[in-house]
């Protein structure tokens, strides 16, 4: 089935594009959450007279992202976590736990945009990849310290 995408989706395409997707994606996933319409003749030509608002659109997003990027480029966060004698974590650090580090200091960051491959179990420094924006990446330094000392 063809469709027109209404809004970026990873792994697909551009907002914009004309993309062949399955019968059920399109059903159940993309249509359902306006993330797509049917391609027809119409609404080739609704897509066209939008683009213009697309493409400010996508602008205005990515210059916030970039703006939000710059200021958490300086950004250290300490996440302190209770330790046994050989200094493993009771626990780990996850995306959310970061997620809620940021809150803290007055960054309202959604958690699955921390893009943590697996959760943090050692004491130590790391660098955790945020991706904000398609195009707008930020690594953030995040020391996981043993809480007390």
């Amino acid at each position: 089935m063809e469709v027109i995408l209404r809004e970026h989706v990873d792994n697909l395409g551009r907002r914009g594009e004309l993309v062949k997707v399955a019968d059920g994606y399109a059903r159940n996933y993309l249509l359902p959450r306006k993330l797509a319409l049917l391609a027809t003749e119409g609404n080739k030509k609704v897509i066209q007279r939008e683009k213009v608002k697309f493409d400010v659109k996508e602008a205005e997003e990515q210059g916030v992202a970039q703006a939000i990027a710059d200021r958490l480029a300086n950004v250290e966060i300490d996440i302190a976590r209770k330790t046994g004698e050989t200094d493993a974590l009771f626990g780990s650090v996850t995306n959310a736990d970061i997620a809620e580090s940021l809150l803290a200091k007055g960054f309202e960051i959604d958690r699955r945009t921390i893009q943590l491959t697996e959760p943090i179990k050692k004491l130590g420094d790391y660098t955790v990849p945020v991706k904000l924006h398609r195009d707008v990446t930020v690594t953030l330094k995040v020391k996981v310290s043993a809480e007390g000392k």
